[in-house]
């Protein structure tokens, strides 16, 4: 036997099954996913899809006939039951299958609101697969009044897209501010602000006490005792690595399933890869959620499968977008204790550049493409520019790339030192 079995058929899946065949993997992969869809693309839902702009066929990463010509087995629809490491083995809904190697792509499941305080109500949300958003749709039109609860990117993409399609809306943040996990208070003001320019009404410092209706949301009561009427609320509260078939195998837990450099669990046999993993970054470990380390992730681990013995190394990057903003982010900011703000060189273009010490950490770039791929190059190279030029809009950014290029002169001289 000669065959992978991939559990999670999501983009780290999808990418996992034809990194395999395009590296020459001649045996069987299976690729099985617990919902009847293809692999399909996330990140729409909460925009193009939810407003109707785009089909769910249209989301699929990947036509169907193309796993029938690479060989790769959809097994749709199919829960996995169980995993039994010692026989090389699976249980599924439909049967049991056994492997020479397991990836485990299982994702992350969203954190919902407690029924104890109405989560199990009617037109209560959350906003994960297209199951969820063809449920949000039918009740999704112009004048229905929208809570929002959760200020993260996910709140905000969802709070944009009901706006621009006439709801009435209201975000609750618990926290003090918008974004707080995952960036700086320059970056939440300017959020702030653009949602406001539309009409977004944002409460932060703010919780939900308890939704009440008679079986669909009707009110939403909070930490202020304001007492908002609605018809229907996103929950965007973050998600959870979904770590139940991992645990009940034995693997080694640690904000998900940990893997080393290459992928591989504490098991043999089983690898993990995308949102359900962590791994070792910059002498910790991490776990992230977005599609550019999904799709990377899960192709080096189809290449360690394959005998390439070579280290993930992550280069974080994510985006956003919310009305007319991209926003796009380098690195990441964790530890970071000074933040640069730089004004780009056309009406509403600005960056926000993270550092830590003397290092470059990370930046948010808004309608920014050129300031957002100069720093992706540095925090790359490992290279900080000076902070004064980067505070400098009148210093044109092509000149902290021949900063770039004199420092990694350096670089090579140094080493030709040493040599």
């Amino acid at each position: 036997m000669n065959r992978v079995v991939i559990v999670g058929a999501g983009q780290a899946g999808c990418s996992a099954a034809l990194k395999l065949r395009a590296l020459g993997f001649s045996g069987e992969i299976i690729l099985i996913g617990d919902e009847p869809m293809a692999p399909y693309q996330r990140p729409p839902l909460s925009k193009a899809y939810l407003l109707g702009k785009t089909t769910a066929e249209a989301l699929q990463i990947r036509p169907l006939s193309l796993y029938r010509d690479q060989r790769i087995e959809l097994r749709l629809g199919c829960r996995v039951i169980r995993v039994l490491p010692h026989a090389r083995r699976i249980e599924t809904s439909t049967g049991s299958l056994d492997y020479d190697h397991l990836v485990l792509s299982i994702g992350a499941r969203p954190l919902r609101l407690d029924p104890a305080i109405g989560g199990a109500l009617g037109n209560v949300f959350t906003l994960r697969s297209i199951a969820d958003v063809d449920l949000i749709r039918p009740v999704f039109s112009a004048g229905s009044r929208l809570l929002v609860i959760g200020g993260g990117y996910v709140g905000l993409e969802a709070a944009a897209v009901a706006a621009q399609s006439g709801l009435d809306v209201v975000l609750v943040e618990m926290a003090d501010r918008i974004l707080k996990r995952v960036a700086c208070a320059e970056t939440a003001a300017y959020f702030r602000a653009l949602h406001a320019q539309h009409g977004v009404r944002i409460l932060e410092s703010t919780a939900v006490r308890r939704l009440d209706g008679n079986g669909t949301v009707a009110r939403a009561h909070l930490s202020d005792d304001e007492v908002l009427a609605t018809d229907l609320v996103i929950v965007g509260i973050g998600v959870k690595p979904d770590i139940a078939l991992a645990s009940e195998a034995g693997l080694k837990l640690g904000n998900g399933i940990e893997v080393d450099v290459f992928g591989r669990t504490s098991i043999e046999g089983i690898w993990a890869a995308g949102d359900c993993a962590s791994f070792p970054y910059a002498g910790r470990r991490i776990r992230l959620e977005s599609v550019p380390h999904a799709i990377d992730h899960a192709e080096t681990v189809a290449a360690n499968i394959c005998g390439a013995h070579e280290p993930y190394v992550a280069t974080p990057w994510f985006w956003s977008d919310q009305f007319d903003v991209k926003l796009q982010i380098a690195g990441l900011n964790a530890n970071y204790d000074r933040v640069v703000v730089r004004r780009g060189g056309r009406p509403g273009a600005i960056s926000h550049w993270y550092f830590g010490g003397d290092t470059l950490l990370a930046v948010d770039a808004m309608n920014d493409a050129r300031s957002y791929m100069i720093a992706k190059r540095l925090i790359a190279a490992g290279i900080t520019p000076d902070p004064k030029s980067v505070a400098d809009a009148a210093i044109d950014p092509g000149l902290l790339l021949k900063a770039y290029a004199v420092s990694a002169d350096r670089k090579r001289v140094s080493l030709a030192g040493e040599v």
